[in-house]
């Protein structure tokens, strides 16, 4: 029976792919490491800040990562009017909220980042809890930022739903004993069922609790 839902934030609750793309390439020109189209798309898999700006620059100090993190999350809040909500999430929000399921976001981005995008679009208010990459050791797949979010929530993981689009965080939701609905618009799709999600759909327009309910029968 599903008994609260956990949602990860960047392209689940945000359409923020492209603009997260943009900022990282801008930011690692500025630091004199130009990167590919196809390199950029390590940052859409739900990795932790840390782990991307090692991936791309080496073993960077602490207080190097901190100020290159700020860095990044400034460039990030000029494209705040950018930002759009994925297709139908706010009527599916209200769905949820009718039938009295508590709901969390567990995302790898910041706390300042994930607090300041959902008090931006304005249902920061709508989560009973905010799990951030600051909260937990290891970032995704590792199970912990979910755990925790179920925790808040106080719910026991068969009980819960993730919604993903990446394949660290499906296997993440899966590695934490919870049922995963994968949220994919191109080609990763097939990527996301390979990883272990239960269900995947191109935006919220395409479900409702009744399929939601289906997926813990």
């Amino acid at each position: 029976m599903c008994k609260g839902v956990i949602f990860d934030m960047d392209g689940v609750l945000i359409d923020s792919h492209p603009i997260h793309k943009k900022v990282w390439a801008q930011f690692l020109a500025s630091v004199n490491r130009p990167v590919t189209e196809e390199e950029l798309d390590f940052v859409l898999d739900g990795r932790k800040r840390e782990e991307i700006l090692r991936h791309f620059l080496g073993d960077l100090p602490p207080e190097q990562i901190r100020e290159y993190g700020t860095r990044k999350n400034e460039l990030f809040k000029e494209s705040f009017r950018e930002l759009r909500m994925v297709a139908g999430v706010v009527e599916f929000l209200d769905a949820l909220k009718t039938a009295g399921i508590p709901m969390a976001v567990a995302t790898s981005a910041s706390s300042t980042r994930a607090h300041d995008i959902l008090a931006h679009l304005g249902i920061l208010q709508r989560f009973e809890a905010v799990v951030t990459g600051n909260d937990v050791d290891k970032g995704k797949p590792d199970p912990a930022i979910f755990l925790r979010a179920a925790e808040h929530l106080r719910l026991d993981p068969p009980n819960a739903l993730v919604v993903e689009d990446a394949v660290s965080g499906v296997k993440a939701a899966k590695s934490a004993g919870m049922k995963c609905l994968g949220i994919a618009s191109d080609g990763r799709s097939e990527k996301l069922r390979e990883a272990g999600a239960d269900c995947v759909i191109p935006d919220y327009r395409n479900i409702g609790l009744q399929e939601v309910r289906k997926l813990f029968n």
